[in-house]
């Protein structure tokens, strides 16, 4: 982590109002960049993942391999988990074109993955949840950029959800309540929209630590990787919820 400086702690310390100025632009400018290259990593990632979700669904593979049996199905369903994994632990030794195409892959096997949507879903029920999603994560994203609240111990809470969700889907597998599985849709929407508002400012906060370093483009990679998971997490959950099957 590089040493940086607030301009806010700059002012306050008592130095020349022109040079506070010109420090806070050149911050704001670099920020805006920052967090544009965050959005445009996420939002490429995500029309990425529906277009090959929509090509693998209309190829006829997808209803016999996520349909039906075989080991290709696990591996499809779970490698965009090995994925994230590699990723994350794995960001401080791997490079920053490793760690892009690592992303794009992501991105792409997540399309695989996701192609079940257009075979259980109308297309109809799938758009509307999109743009829904859509509207709804920009508002979210906004108030977590903009907002002077610290919203770290409410992620701390919702990651904590995040667990407990997990939990409950895999008891659900078992006992294939669809009670408990609406519960989880509507509560898995609920969390994922907090974690947008709270990731967002994370990355924001994070880039004062980055700004000038090696490591900068690689936490624009991961910050984009976060605001996808929330988006997508929310899209599926409010798909289950309110979506109608053909």
């Amino acid at each position: 982590m590089a040493n940086w400086s607030d301009p806010r702690m700059t002012a306050a310390q008592g130095a020349p109002a022109t040079g506070v100025g010109r420090d806070g632009a050149v911050v704001d400018a670099g920020l805006r960049s920052y967090m544009l290259s965050v959005y445009n990593y996420m939002t490429s990632g995500v029309l990425l993942t529906g277009i090959v979700a929509l090509l693998f669904a209309q190829s006829g593979m997808a209803a016999q391999i996520l349909m039906g049996p075989g080991i290709l199905k696990y591996l499809i369903m779970f490698a965009p988990l090995a994925f994230v994994m590699v990723m994350s632990f794995g960001i401080n030794r791997i490079s920053y074109g490793t760690l892009q195409l690592l992303f794009w892959s992501f991105a792409t096997v997540m399309g695989l993955s996701m192609a079940s949507i257009f075979l259980v879903f109308t297309g109809t029920s799938i758009a509307t949840t999109f743009f829904a999603v859509a509207a709804a994560f920009a508002g979210l994203s906004l108030f977590g950029y903009t907002t002077k609240k610290d919203l770290s111990g409410m992620g701390t809470f919702l990651i904590m959800g995040v667990v407990g969700l997990l939990v409950a889907m895999l008891i659900n597998l078992f006992v294939q309540s669809s009670v408990m599985q609406l519960a989880i849709s509507a509560i898995g929407v609920l969390i994922f929209a907090g974690l947008t508002a709270y990731d967002t400012q994370r990355i924001k906060s994070l880039y004062f630590h980055v700004a000038g370093t090696d490591m900068m483009g690689k936490t624009v990679i991961m910050g984009a990787l976060s605001l996808y998971l929330d988006f997508v997490n929310m899209f599926t959950f409010l798909l289950q919820f309110m979506g109608q099957r053909d």
